[in-house]
């Protein structure tokens, strides 16, 4: 069998952790298909290394690792040439103790070429306080358990948890030990997003230099963003020797977020004759992974966010204007079509048949099956007979809003709203129950008719929660744009410990996301994903045990 693309002088290797990091983020929680259809988006992108979670958080995740790795992680794929390629990587995390690396090894084996990273901190402040361990006894450690793993599986991948503030001096013993236990790979994480790029590149660059056996393992680079430099610190480390980079789509993770995926990749494709380097994605489903990550999180990307955002390549200054009309390089240093956005002249409307509207799915990368097309269809057919235009971005919403549901226990089927400035906002809502399929009818009031809605809602599904975002944006210019909304709920966390470190309660997040016309119909829609979601995580941890939420997240 021959191996993936590994990485060589002229290559960066990526490395994704939208499935593990990024679901770190407030509010992303996904479940085990919306991991697996993510999982198959970034094989299509062309990732090396997917880290698909971390397994030993709880019987849940290492379920999803484990379907993943026996899915994506043997299905062959196709290169950014058209050729035939492995399958990517699949990676999971694992702390430095035999139980982790265990359930890491537990849920990558089947995959094809599978992967442990595991870690353990080396700053001096984790070491004290958190870890209340000695130096020595640190290194000990490492090289204890990346040879534990090593015996498990043959590609080990070892971080030195915030190494950005660690002692350079002791990350040379550190990596040392790692490497010399069969390490393959040694990941530098900037783990609060603390360093400059001058710090960051010139450490990457002595580790390369002082560290025995630096030259024979892949050095890789995994920055945060908490002072918007996760970019830059990257890019330096990749200008210092790292070849291989470890992202998220849309820069999404703890706090502020990860390195971008998007960000890095166009800047080494964009400019090429600065750094005279390459990676395997396949540009052009760039756009299609930044949407269904943001639709399945329920993150909305900011208008302004580069290369993905929805201003990315919008101009309306009359200067730019002028100057896109005359040659598009003088304000865009990219085509819009080589991340996935290609312009076409085929309009779409309510005459339109099906043979167009799935051409031109296709053409905006959507891979829709049969079943999924016709229910796409339908909805188009009924927009289309209130737009007289069906844009692209209308598409995409539509495709969206019916392929990125979460499974179903309750189904809106009807919404009507009385309100003004004399009346009580007053709702009455339908909703059909999945399971038993009966139909249940209430009413609810509040302050608006959004509030009316959720009201209403609230009497039939018995979900007790609180609404903690709201944000409404026009996806479509004109009095008949959709309107695209999304929330946030909030519900105690049960699982494991009640409270934080510092004494506040613990708290889970469930996002929504609704299209339509209608406002309160689009945040009628949004309201039941979230719920949808609420109660299908309710169902998965009554029927596994879930480990306490102080152990569900890990930061590197």
């Amino acid at each position: 069998m021959s191996d993936p693309d590994v990485s060589g002088p002229d290559k960066v290797l990526i490395f994704d952790t939208t499935l593990r990091d990024g679901e770190q983020s407030p509010g992303a929680t996904l479940n085990t298909q919306e991991k697996l259809e993510i999982a198959r988006q970034l094989a299509r992108l062309g990732v090396d290394i997917i880290e698909a979670g971390f397994p030993a958080a709880s019987p849940g995740d290492l379920e999803a690792v484990q379907l993943i790795a026996k899915t994506v992680g043997q299905e062959p794929r196709t290169d950014k040439h058209g050729r035939p390629a492995e399958p990517p990587v699949i990676c999971g995390l694992a702390r430095a103790n035999k139980k982790d690396i265990d359930a890491a090894w537990e849920a990558v084996r089947f995959a094809k070429h599978p992967r442990i990273h595991t870690f353990l901190a080396t700053s001096s402040l984790h070491m004290e306080h958190k870890l209340r361990m000695t130096p020595d006894a640190v290194v000990e450690a490492v090289h204890e358990m990346v040879g534990y793993a090593k015996a498990l599986c043959d590609d080990i991948e070892f971080s030195p948890e915030d190494a950005g503030r660690s002692d350079p001096r002791f990350l040379y013993r550190v990596l040392a030990a790692a490497i010399a236990a069969g390490a393959t790979t040694v990941n530098i994480p900037d783990t609060v997003g603390y360093t400059t790029p001058d710090e960051f590149g010139r450490l990457i660059r002595d580790i390369r230099q002082n560290t025995p056996g630096a030259e024979d393992v892949i050095i890789s680079v995994h920055c945060h963003n908490d002072l918007g430099l996760a970019t830059a610190n990257t890019l330096a480390g990749i200008q210092n020797g790292a070849r291989q980079v470890e992202v998220t789509v849309n820069g999404i993770g703890e706090r502020a977020g990860n390195t971008s995926l998007e960000e890095i990749v166009m800047a080494l494709y964009v400019r090429r004759q600065v750094y005279e380097l390459e990676t395997n994605i396949v540009t052009q489903e760039i756009h299609r992974s930044s949407d269904m990550v943001s639709r399945y999180t329920g993150m909305v990307i900011q208008p302004n966010k580069a290369i993905v955002g929805a201003n990315a390549f919008a101009h309306e200054a009359g200067i730019h204007q002028d100057g896109m009309l005359k040659h598009k390089r003088t304000y865009e240093i990219m085509d819009a079509s080589t991340i996935g956005l290609s312009k076409s002249n085929l309009v779409l409307g309510k005459h339109s048949g099906r043979h167009a509207f799935r051409v031109r799915l296709q053409e905006m990368g959507y891979h829709l099956s049969d079943e999924e097309l016709n229910k796409v269809f339908q909805r188009f057919k009924a927009l289309a007979d209130k737009k007289k235009i069906i844009s692209d971005v209308d598409l995409e919403a539509l495709v969206g809003d019916e392929m990125y549901q979460p499974r179903e226990t309750w189904e809106l089927v009807n919404v009507q709203v009385q309100t003004g400035t004399q009346v009580v906002p007053t709702a009455v809502v339908t909703l059909r129950n999945l399971k038993t399929g009966a139909e249940i009818t209430d009413a609810g009031f509040g302050t608006g008719p959004v509030d009316a809605v959720y009201q209403g809602i609230n009497r039939i599904v018995g979900a007790p929660n609180r609404l903690v975002e709201y944000l409404v944006q026009a996806i479509t210019e004109g009095m008949d744009a959709n309107g695209d909304v999304t929330i946030r709920i909030a519900v105690p966390d049960s699982r494991g410990y009640k409270h934080t470190a510092q004494g506040r309660p613990r708290r889970r997040l469930f996002s929504g996301r609704g299209v339509d016309t209608d406002i309160v119909v689009a945040s009628a829609k949004a309201y039941m994903q979230a719920l949808n979601k609420l109660l299908a995580a309710n169902t998965n941890e009554d029927s596994a045990a879930v480990a306490p939420a102080s152990e569900g997240a890990v930061t590197v």
